[in-house]
């Protein structure tokens, strides 16, 4: 099955393991902090991105799901800081919604959201974000045939968990949570996960033409 694939597989030995995130943080920046502080600066910072993202928010009539840009941002971070810290981010991004600030989409908060119509959605950030991290640990993230796959993966999963979460909660058919909460979001959402990819090339590109930043 990795000879199929020798494109998204191929990393050094050296490089197993890490993300753009590794080597965009210069070196100097890196040596004053121990790697947990800094780890845990990278999954504040990633929390912060979805956050702001979640804030451009526009509501659909005839669908609780509003249309947001929260997806990139939790394709960026998952294959930006890899499956445990993409993945802690996005949780801490719930978790700080979960206990009441206005970090979900509309400004909206608590734990109701979590278990309203939106919630899969919200559960699968984090499963994606992880997931397109592992996938960035394993070289995905290097060429824009990976990274196209390993957004398009992480689409799907947020889809795969939200929209049966949807039609439990809103008490329709899955074809019904399908039509309000898939369909009307499908192209953006295609335009949003080809911006995500299209981010880690060119990051990988620009540390590639600095390695003195390194």
């Amino acid at each position: 099955m990795t000879s199929a694939i020798p494109s998204l597989t191929r990393v050094p030995a050296t490089e197993k393991g890490l993300t753009i995130a590794d080597f965009l943080i210069p070196v100097r920046v890196g040596e004053r902090a121990s790697p947990r502080i800094r780890d845990i600066g990278l999954v504040v910072a990633g929390a912060i991105l979805i956050f702001l993202t979640a804030k451009v928010a526009v509501p659909l009539p005839g669908t609780p799901v509003p249309v947001t840009l929260q997806t990139f941002g939790v394709l960026v971070v998952g294959g930006a800081l890899g499956f445990r810290r993409g993945g802690v981010a996005a949780l801490l991004y719930v978790l700080l919604g979960v206990v009441g600030l206005p970090f979900f989409a509309e400004g909206k908060g608590g734990l109701s959201v979590v278990l309203g119509t939106n919630g899969g959605y919200l559960i699968g950030f984090i499963v994606a974000a992880a997931l397109v991290g592992r996938l960035a640990e394993l070289g995905w993230d290097r060429r824009i045939g990976g990274a196209l796959g390993a957004t398009a993966l992480g689409t799907a999963v947020i889809y795969a968990i939200g929209v049966p979460w949807l039609a439990v909660t809103a008490h329709v058919s899955v074809g019904e949570a399908i039509k309000l909460g898939m369909l009307p979001f499908l192209a953006l959402d295609i335009v949003k996960l080809v911006a995500a990819a299209a981010v880690f090339p060119a990051a990988w590109w620009v540390v590639g033409r600095r390695p003195s930043d390194r």
